[in-house]
């Protein structure tokens, strides 16, 4: 009996990065196609656990589905994943010189139909970032399609004072949690 089917529910190069440390590339790779806006009210926490479970449960397979969602927090108001300069901008602005959540929700959907799912919780303290630093920033293009506006793997990284919990996480992977869900599974990791 060979290894595990699995199928990425995600188009992220950077999650293909991340599980490929943990020695594992996805048989398939489909990205899930649902409608990712917050409902009234929810909590960050809820939204980030929810997208997981939702894109895990809306990619047709065989085998093993791994999804997840990375959601960046200012209290209790989710960031977008910014399509757009002004958006960028904004983001920036408002993390500039504070601290913020970034959620990861990692999901395993199994042959059956079960779902195993983990949140890794960090935190995040950008420096007091001026113009200029916003700007070249945003000349980067890095920030295109991230959640709240940048890529802690690119240059954005100079740029953060601190951080408390999971790199991995906060580059859209926590792979601690990848590893154990997968483990349980019965994929073979080291």
């Amino acid at each position: 009996m060979g290894a595990p089917h699995l199928t990425l529910a995600s188009a992220s190069p950077r999650r293909r990065e991340l599980l490929a440390r943990l020695g594992i590339a996805p048989d398939v790779v489909t990205p899930a196609d649902i409608d990712e806006t917050p409902l009234k009210g929810e909590r960050p926490r809820d939204y980030a656990l929810r997208m997981g479970e939702e894109k895990a449960a809306a990619i047709e397979a065989l085998g093993f589905v791994l999804a997840g969602d990375t959601v960046v927090a200012a209290g209790r108001r989710i960031l977008p994943k910014t399509e757009s300069v002004e958006e960028a901008r904004a983001c920036l602005e408002l993390l500039s010189g504070r601290r913020h959540d970034v959620l990861s929700s990692i999901v395993l959907r199994a042959p059956d139909g079960s779902m195993k799912t983990r949140l890794s919780q960090n935190v995040v303290r950008f420096k007091s970032l001026s113009r200029e630093e916003i700007d070249a920033y945003l000349a980067s293009d890095e920030w295109h399609g991230k959640a709240g506006g940048y890529a802690i793997q690119g240059s954005a990284e100079a740029l953060i004072q601190w951080m408390r919990g999971s790199h991995s996480s906060v580059m859209g992977l926590p792979l601690y949690e990848t590893r154990a869900l997968l483990r349980s599974a019965g994929f073979a990791i080291a």
